[in-house]
């Protein structure tokens, strides 16, 4: 295993360093049946990729990307379930690069990751990812190394179904978001750290207040103002990074370019969407057309109708959709916060366009998200304001009250007798960890009533119109692998300090841990989340899925990346059956260069090995 501050070099010297170099075409023309409108397809068992410097026009404007030949995004790979595919890397940069093969089951040292199982590729270097292809479904990949993946370094996956795919659709199209900036990503990462709200222009205005006091009455607006002020937060900080600063896009286009897939009136059209974006959720929707939601982060679910679907980053949806007038669609990515939208069409023919519905109004933070809210309604903010360090509804939701900024370094309160009773039934677990996490400069907030949130709607989309999907409504198509219950339980704390733009588990950013966190070979395990902070965050797990706890054991959702609300609290069940060192962070790409990350460390049962041996074998070959 590599350092920790070896890793932490990799990113570091991940910031574009780019020469001349050709300009990319917009390749805006329609699609057709037979192509995914502009992506590059590769198909086959062997392929080779070149990351190097390029050019991309972006609504008429050049920007300068870190391409995979050629193209952003990077082309389109089509494999097949079953099959043992070979994948040459050749890094044409001038620093470090690495792919990641996102939500794949894969040996660890193929995983990508500089600095957990893997040593990135040099400049100059070639390097050969080759592994068994053991799932079908939706994927993508992209650079594990800096914040190249911001700079365009991604692509999409298509695994065809060795079986019969039961998912029937005339054609299929690829849905990539993204978030683009003509800014350098380590100079945005630079200015998060110098402000955090570098890039927030939507915070509350004097004619919000007064009509805050319209709605309520004088009293309560003030109140409500004094108590986000004293926290020094904002209740419309929902993105670190907005459209002031981001270009929208959908497979690689701007709004004014306007992507467009064509299609034919009554066709079953397939899209699989991918969140490739390195900041930003979406909250995407086709305004005149229902989706069935058929698979989700590269499984098949129960078909379930839906409007609207908030897509956390790095997460895959697939939908069918069936167009039935001979009229364009509007495809509608719209970011969390309102500050911008990406857009494509589906029409019967070229040049046709359908109008784009306006933004809608910037949502603003409640007493839910800060957690201070029971299950009864009950405000708890004052009892969590008056004492950091009270404990609240100890058993039931293991955590303490406190949402006021603090610096103490003194810890929660341990919680080692937690029990932790799902909403299936089940029996109370052991808890292995005591939840003392540190409390200082880098956790300005905790969770007082953290409550399960897996019903609610997204942020912003609580009181839409229309259906909006959730996770409660994910039930897997085929029955859950392991349905054994749980043999322990960890509680991990998702913390930070958004002032100071400090993120971290427990407490404790990535360099400063020492120990991974250690799974036996076959066991099974319970990952409680609580989320302390006032952002929602995508985490992700790689080389395994987990279950998702919503209480059916036998068709839970399974995924390999969940957004944990503000002031959530929710479960994992995980089976841990993938040797190796593995890496476990928050999917937003400056949450986790600034230490929200974790190693998951699986041991061979066989072989008692500790918890923080490295596990040797062939990384590849270099040439």
């Amino acid at each position: 295993m590599l350092s920790r501050r070896k890793l932490l070099e990799n990113a570091a010297g991940g910031s574009l360093a780019l020469s001349a170099s050709a300009i990319l075409p917009a390749w805006a023309r329609s699609a057709n049946a037979n192509d995914m409108k502009g992506l590059t397809t590769l198909s086959g068992e062997e392929f080779r990729l070149r990351a190097a410097p390029a050019r991309h026009l972006i609504d008429g404007r050049q920007g300068r990307t870190i391409a995979i030949n050629g193209q952003l995004p990077a082309p389109l790979l089509r494999w097949k379930e079953g099959d043992d595919v070979t994948l040459h890397l050749t890094n044409d940069l001038d620093v470090d690069t690495s792919i990641h093969w996102h939500g794949l089951l894969l040996p660890p040292e193929m995983d990508g990751v500089p600095g957990v199982s893997f040593a990135g590729v040099k400049p100059g270097e070639t390097f050969t990812y080759r592994f068994p292809v053991k799932q079908a479904g939706t994927y993508w990949y992209h650079s594990h190394s800096g914040f190249q993946e911001q700079s365009g370094h991604y692509g999409p996956i298509i695994i065809e179904p060795k079986d019969a795919d039961p998912v029937q659709y005339d054609r299929d199209y690829m849905i990539v978001l993204s978030d683009w900036t003509f800014d350098d990503p380590a100079r945005v990462f630079a200015k998060l750290k110098k402000k955090s709200e570098t890039y927030n222009y939507n915070r509350r205005t004097l004619f919000d207040f007064f009509r805050d006091a319209n709605d309520l009455n004088l009293e309560s607006a003030v109140q409500d103002r004094a108590m986000w002020g004293n926290m020094r937060m904002d209740p419309r900080d929902i993105a670190d990074v907005t459209g002031s600063t981001y270009t929208y896009l959908i497979n690689g286009h701007g709004p004014a370019d306007n992507w467009t897939g064509l299609f034919n009136s009554g066709e079953r059209i397939r899209l699989r969407i991918i969140n490739a974006s390195a900041m930003t959720i979406f909250n995407f929707r086709l305004p005149e057309l229902p989706m069935t939601v058929v698979q989700a982060d590269g499984l098949n679910v129960q078909p379930v109708e839906t409007d609207e679907i908030q897509i956390g980053t790095a997460e895959t949806y697939d939908v069918i959709i069936t167009p039935r007038e001979d009229k364009a669609y509007t495809v509608m990515a719209e970011s969390i916060d309102r500050s911008g939208f990406g857009r494509a069409t589906l029409a019967p023919r070229t040049g046709m366009k359908a109008p784009i519905p306006p933004l809608r109004s910037t949502p603003t933070l409640t007493m839910r998200d800060m957690a201070m809210v029971g299950h009864g309604g009950h405000n708890m903010s004052d009892g969590a304001m008056e004492n950091g360090n009270q404990a609240m509804d100890h058993s039931a939701h293991g955590a303490v009250a406190g949402a006021e900024m603090t610096s103490d370094e003194k810890p929660l309160s341990a919680h080692t007798g937690h029990v932790n009773h799902d909403e299936a039934g089940g029996s109370a677990l052991p808890a292995t960890q005591a939840h003392n996490h540190k409390r200082g400069v880098g956790v300005d907030m905790v969770a007082a009533v953290p409550t399960n949130r897996l019903s609610d709607r997204g942020i912003g989309l609580e009181n839409a119109p229309h259906r909006v999907l959730v996770y409660a409504d994910l039930k897997a198509l085929d029955m859950s692998p392991d349905m054994r219950a749980p043999e322990r339980e960890m509680e991990l704390h998702l913390t930070g300090n958004m002032h100071r733009y400090m993120w971290s588990f427990d407490g404790e950013k990535f360099s400063d841990i020492d120990e991974p966190i250690a799974l036996e070979e076959g066991e099974r395990m319970r990952l409680t989340m609580v989320n302390d902070t006032m952002m929602s965050h995508p985490i992700h797990l790689h080389g395994m899925f987990f279950d998702v706890v919503t209480g059916d054991r036998h068709h839970p959702p399974r995924k390999h990346t969940i957004v944990v609300k503000p002031g959530e609290r929710l479960s994992l069940d995980i089976t841990a059956d993938a040797v190796g060192d593995w890496a476990f962070h928050c999917h937003l790409l400056y949450h986790m260069a600034a230490g929200m990350m974790r190693v998951v460390s699986v041991r061979p049962r066989e072989m008692g090995m500790a918890p923080n041996d490295p596990h040797h074998g062939r990384h590849g070959e270099h040439s």
